[in-house]
């Protein structure tokens, strides 16, 4: 057998993006932002992915649905 030794992976600590940034809301105006976490497929993309924290995640997903809701954003992604 062979002799493997484990190598240590050190992954670096997601901060929230909001936090950081010091954003109180959320806003579903700002597409720039919301972009960012939103796959290509149109999917909202989830808190251990992206970093965010928790009150900011709920924050985002309803920023998210409101933008798609009068179409700053797409619902799904261009099939062509």
């Amino acid at each position: 057998m062979a002799d493997f030794k484990r190598r240590k992976s050190y992954s670096r600590k997601k901060v929230c993006k909001f936090c950081v940034d010091k954003v109180e809301q959320v806003d579903y105006k700002d597409v720039r932002r919301l972009r960012s976490f939103v796959t290509d497929r149109g999917k909202i993309v989830p808190r251990r992915i992206s970093g965010t924290c928790a009150p900011h995640q709920r924050q985002l997903g309803m920023a998210i649905k409101r933008a798609r809701n009068i179409a700053l954003l797409p619902f799904v992604a261009d099939v062509s």
